[in-house]
């Protein structure tokens, strides 16, 4: 049996090791490190510009991302205006339910690493911009990994710190949709 100094040892180099393994470093979410899994080489293709969507660009690398930031009592995020309808710039039927949205719903996707495998599916979450606060239905991921393709809209993947909300979502904020963006924070908002 090996003395307990070099079990010691060993199990720091061990730790080193795998700390610094590109694989395990962009699955780090417990120390707030979520680097990409990859890059996705671009196609363009027919994207709807509804919302001003990222459309593709061939030959452009998006990243990819398995993983999001840690969720807290106040997740910082990223809001984008999406429209859950057919036809839209949403793409296909929201993932949860197989169906699509009113722009009057209060619905929203999530990236990646915070749809986690659909474990949010159907799930309230609250979100916070400006001061004023809304709850949102889970019904679809913002996908962080694909992209680039017709199921997607010909969008690039999404970033790892996206809620993609509906028009309603933005307007009971009192948010302006024409910035596209806004900084906001999110919570799991299940009572």
């Amino acid at each position: 049996m090996a003395p307990a100094s070099a079990l010691g040892a060993m199990a720091i180099v061990l730790l080193v090791a795998l700390s610094t393994s590109p694989v395990v470093s962009s699955l780090r979410p417990g120390l707030g490190v979520c680097r990409p899994s990859g890059y996705l080489p671009g196609r363009s293709g027919n994207c709807v510009k509804n919302n001003d969507p990222d459309c593709c660009v061939d030959g452009k690398s998006y990243p990819q991302y398995s993983c999001s930031p840690p969720v807290t009592s106040s997740t910082p995020a990223t809001l984008t205006l999406n429209s859950f309808e057919k036809g839209k710039d949403g793409g296909g039927p929201s993932e949860c339910d197989n169906a699509y949205h009113s722009d009057e719903e209060m619905v929203v996707a999530l990236s990646t690493g915070w749809f986690s495998d659909m474990a949010r599916c159907g799930h309230r979450i609250k979100i916070t911009a400006n001061g004023n606060s809304v709850y949102a239905k889970v019904v679809d991921e913002c996908d962080s990994v694909h992209g680039c393709d017709d199921e997607h809209n010909f969008e690039a993947p999404c970033d790892n710190n996206i809620v993609d909300a509906s028009p309603a979502v933005w307007n009971a904020l009192g948010l302006d949709q024409s910035t596209g963006e806004q900084d906001i924070t999110w919570s799991d908002g299940d009572e």
